[in-house]
């Protein structure tokens, strides 16, 4: 019982950098199953939360047209 006291104790910032980070890999891979029509997907993404790791497998290995790391680094002059 005392260990379920000091999981509440879980720093704010770090509950919000996992948030951030959630949310940055679910809009990409959200935005690139249904730009692939990739209904099932879209659904299981929308549904199940794995902290981007599912978002990150989709992007880069599942998906019919596949994630480049320089895709990613938008920030880069070309």
């Amino acid at each position: 019982m005392n260990n379920l006291y000091n999981f509440g104790q879980t720093p704010t910032l770090l509950i919000f950098v996992l948030f951030l980070w959630s949310l940055l890999w679910k809009g990409l891979a959200l935005w690139k199953a249904v730009k692939n029509e990739q209904r099932n997907w879209y659904i299981v993404m929308l549904v199940v939360n794995t902290i981007g790791i599912l978002e990150i497998a989709y992007l880069f290995y599942f998906s019919k047209k596949r994630m480049k790391l320089k895709e990613l680094m938008f920030w880069k002059s070309k």
